[in-house]
């Protein structure tokens, strides 16, 4: 995956995802991981792949709200980062959803306080109300923010 080696977030959602993998409940690979082009439609194509892959499995609850966020997160790629960005997203146990978004920027995106006329600024602040955890992390060749999502059972 772009940009994911070392993990600073608490809790470790990337070694929670191993381990759930280790336990064979997600057959030893992501429910689904995609590598998107630097180029606007980007972000319809991850909305509706996202959207596709949590109705094939059952998970219509968590559908709206991923999508969203994955729209929010692959949009602030697209204008800070010009290299390719990856979405991935694996099952936390029976009742959690992980889902990041990586890109080759390796400056972790900071949260801002949006005026009430601004066209932008609120795509981390939805985030932070939505997701159950969120953080980002570094790795050698970019940043990952992630996000976990209840999903009902």
């Amino acid at each position: 995956m772009i940009g994911v080696s070392d993990s600073a977030a608490a809790g470790d959602p990337e070694s929670a995802s191993v381990y759930v993998r280790g336990r064979g409940k997600v057959s030893g690979s992501p429910i689904a991981e995609w590598s998107f082009p630097a180029d606007p439609g980007a972000v319809r194509t991850a909305r509706a792949r996202v959207r596709a892959a949590l109705s094939d499995r059952g998970l219509n609850g968590a559908v709206d709200v991923a999508v969203l966020l994955v729209s929010e997160l692959v949009t602030n790629s697209l204008r800070h980062a010009s290299g390719p960005i990856g979405v991935r997203m694996a099952l936390l146990g029976s009742d959690g959803l992980l889902v990041e978004v990586s890109d080759p920027l390796p400056d972790p995106p900071r949260e801002r306080a949006a005026a009430p006329d601004d066209e932008g600024g609120r795509g981390l602040q939805l985030v932070a109300c939505s997701a159950r955890r969120w953080g980002t992390r570094r790795g050698k060749s970019g940043k990952t923010v992630w996000f976990e999502l209840p999903v009902a059972g």
